[in-house]
């Protein structure tokens, strides 16, 4: 089986971190990580796959707003991929399963926003078709809840997914083969 390696980058958009009521848990760090997966993907010539939400046009994630754009620190390239979607599942109603079976990738390294919602939906849907799913425990991130803190849901949210759904690793131990 082939076993070509995509890097998945979902909802890293400004909106995220523009909040001023409430704050991104270790956006900086969780930032850094990402940023770091990219140059490591880039470097090797790996599949990068923006996923970007849109919203309603009166939210800050309705196509075309600042808040909309993906995060400057990991803009895309013009060769990269950029997929939209509308609900939390990065599949549901989009093209990423088409632009993934094109390209012959069977493994995704999974990064992005919002743990408890996007990143966990996308996480199980990949699994339930097939893929390969490395969820980066330390490149995806949220906000606090009105019931757990953000630390707690992420730490939650990679016990619940990892040896289920996802093979669990650090930015730091991915490792992408030079294509």
């Amino acid at each position: 089986m082939n076993n070509k390696t995509a890097l998945l980058i979902v909802d890293v958009q400004v909106a995220m971190f523009s909040y001023e009521d409430t704050e991104l848990y270790n956006k900086e760090k969780v930032l850094d990580n990402i940023y770091t997966l990219l140059q490591k993907a880039r470097l090797t010539n790996t599949p990068v796959i923006f996923v970007q939400h849109t919203g309603k046009d009166s939210d800050e994630f309705g196509k075309e707003k600042s808040t909309w754009k993906i995060h400057p620190r990991v803009k895309p390239l013009e060769t990269e991929t950029i997929v939209e979607k509308k609900t939390w599942d990065s599949f549901y109603k989009t093209d990423l399963n088409y632009v993934l079976k094109k390209q012959e990738i069977s493994k995704l390294v999974i990064a992005g926003m919002q743990t408890e919602f996007c990143i966990d939906t996308t996480c199980r849907r990949a699994f339930s078709m097939g893929y390969e799913n490395i969820l980066v425990k330390d490149a995806h991130s949220t906000f606090d809840s009105q019931i757990l803190d953000a630390s707690k849901i992420i730490e939650h949210h990679n016990n619940v997914l990892g040896g289920r759904f996802v093979e669990l690793k650090t930015a730091d131990e991915i490792h992408f083969t030079k294509a």
